[in-house]
């Protein structure tokens, strides 16, 4: 019963790999989503494999690749390209140049385990660099889809101007995401507007006030909202939603979508001398809004349990205007509709959507709630898994997860 129980309790390290499709080269990473802290982000480490007789004098080579597309795939015509790949990182790793490179707790793992062929890698993203994000396409849409994505490439080649051959270069799409941080705050976002009439006396008030300035993904957003009417129309109804707003900073273009709403006329109208106060729930989630073109996702399209994008986060002194590549920001919309002559009275209130931060009892909850949803999805694939119980690490094949993975 003991050692059952010992058994229980082991905590594997699981591995991700991918190998080249001569099979002469494979490549290990630790984690597949690197998380930008604001103040600083997780490093890209890695480790390669190589058969060191295929190489016959040649190197080995790695680059940490970011594509920003900006425009639709089927547009480029004439030469015009509405993309721009940069590389932001890159390393010869065999023969191995850095000899004092400091290792991480994986690496050092990975290079017991796997032996003298096995090389390190590290990258480091560079400041400001955005986060991933995809931009959801409509069914007419051919090609890639619009957004930022990273990957790591590796490649044998005689020099690092060389581009490889396909047969012997491997690449493995990752995520850069942003966290909440550790504290939600207290402050509550609120606002207080109000609408007069050109041949009527009196104003209609409006306050909105959110119970959080951070929430996190699949949590209720609670929007409590109090009407005070003192004019001469009434309020018919009211209806709340929660707006994805986006900015592609590439062609300066900003468009919003609506990713939840609700109307009611509970309580309406709203007479004149009259209030009402009702709190609405809105839960904005990415498979509420499969069908909707340009909403921002947190990560790759096939994926079944992928998010809406998270919000934009800069360093303390940075403006938000600063941020590259597809920045997003989410708001609490709130309209009034006071008749056909009244017109509507709006108002906006801005929070912040994130994943929990590392290491939070949310954080926890989050990942048990992924873990259950993706249960059914790989029950009944066939198992590509090579598992090595020694050392507790677990290899996951790479490929399998990443179904639309840049080639």
């Amino acid at each position: 019963m003991l050692d059952f129980l010992s058994l229980v309790f082991v905590v594997a390290v699981k591995v991700f790999k991918k190998t080249t499709p001569n099979g002469k080269v494979t490549v290990y990473l630790g984690k597949r989503d690197f998380i930008d802290h604001v103040d600083y982000c997780d490093p890209v480490d890695g480790v390669v494999v190589v058969d060191t007789e295929y190489l016959k004098g040649r190197k080995v080579y790695s680059q940490l690749v970011t594509t920003y597309r900006f425009g639709r795939e089927e547009d480029e015509v004439m030469g015009v390209k509405f993309s721009k790949e940069l590389v932001i990182g890159q390393d010869q790793v065999v023969p191995m140049v850095n000899s004092k490179m400091e290792l991480t707790p994986v690496q050092e793992k990975l290079l017991k385990k796997l032996g003298p062929n096995a090389f390190p890698f590290t990258f480091t993203f560079p400041e400001m660099s955005p986060s991933s994000v995809t931009l959801q396409p409509s069914d007419e849409d051919q090609g890639k889809p619009m957004g930022v994505d990273y990957c790591v490439r590796t490649y044998v080649a005689d020099n690092e101007d060389d581009k490889g051959h396909k047969r012997s270069s491997v690449t493995l799409a990752i995520k850069k995401l942003q966290h909440a941080p550790a504290s939600r705050g207290r402050r509550l976002p609120s606002s207080l507007v109000s609408k007069g009439f050109t041949f009527s006396n009196g104003k209609i008030s409006l306050e909105v006030t959110l119970d959080k300035e951070i929430y996190y993904h699949g949590e209720k957003v609670a929007a409590n909202i109090i009407v005070s009417n003192n004019s001469r129309k009434s309020v018919r109804n009211i209806r709340c939603m929660v707006v994805q707003h986006v900015e592609i900073t590439m062609i300066n273009s900003q468009f919003s979508r609506h990713v939840a709403s609700l109307e009611s006329r509970e309580g309406c109208p709203v007479t004149p001398g009259a209030s009402l106060s009702k709190t609405f729930y809105l839960v904005p989630l990415a498979r509420s809004n499969k069908d909707i073109r340009g909403v921002a996702l947190d990560g790759h399209l096939k994926e079944d349990d992928v998010n809406l994008a998270s919000s934009t986060l800069v360093s303390e002194g940075k403006c938000p205007a600063d941020a590259i590549g597809i920045v997003v920001s989410y708001s609490v919309r709130v309209k009034l509709n006071c008749g056909t002559l009244g017109g509507e009275l709006v108002t906006d209130v801005p929070f912040k959507l994130l994943h929990p931060a590392e290491g939070s009892v949310e954080r926890q909850r989050f990942n048990a709630m992924k873990k259950m949803q993706s249960i059914e999805r790989h029950r009944y694939e066939n198992s590509l898994y090579a598992n090595e119980e020694e050392d507790n690490i677990v290899f996951e094949d790479f490929a399998r997860l990443r179904m639309n993975e840049p080639e």
